[in-house]
């Protein structure tokens, strides 16, 4: 018995893929958004920037998180801050970074992100 896999299937296969990707980081972007402004509202974050996969297309897939590098919020509010970032994230994964206690070499891959 031979499987045979019609090109035709491949295509919308691929572009259903596509579309899912492109979907997702859509709502990748609006939850920085709004998690941005959550962190600057209610916890006087002085900055926030979104880094990694989701600021180059290529690299961001359907299994892509949401990296949010904050600086300003208070050690005490740190655990509340993520819980609600967590909330507002829903099904994408949201690593929220105090970024005046990272590492050199991460604080670098931070500042090559984009400002909210």
């Amino acid at each position: 018995m031979t499987l045979s896999i019609s090109p035709l299937k491949d295509v919308k296969q691929t572009k259903r893929t596509l579309q899912i990707r492109q979907q997702r980081r859509r709502k990748a972007w609006r939850i920085a958004r709004t998690a941005a402004a959550l962190l600057k509202s209610k916890y006087h974050a002085t900055r926030v920037v979104v880094f990694g996969s989701l600021i180059d297309r290529d690299r961001f897939s359907v299994w892509s998180d949401l990296d949010l590098a904050v600086w300003g919020i208070k050690s005490a509010e740190y655990f509340d801050a993520v819980a609600k970032v967590l909330d507002i994230g829903g099904d994408i994964k949201t690593d929220l970074i105090l970024a005046e206690k990272c590492k050199p070499p991460l604080r670098e891959v931070i500042e090559t992100g984009k400002e909210l």
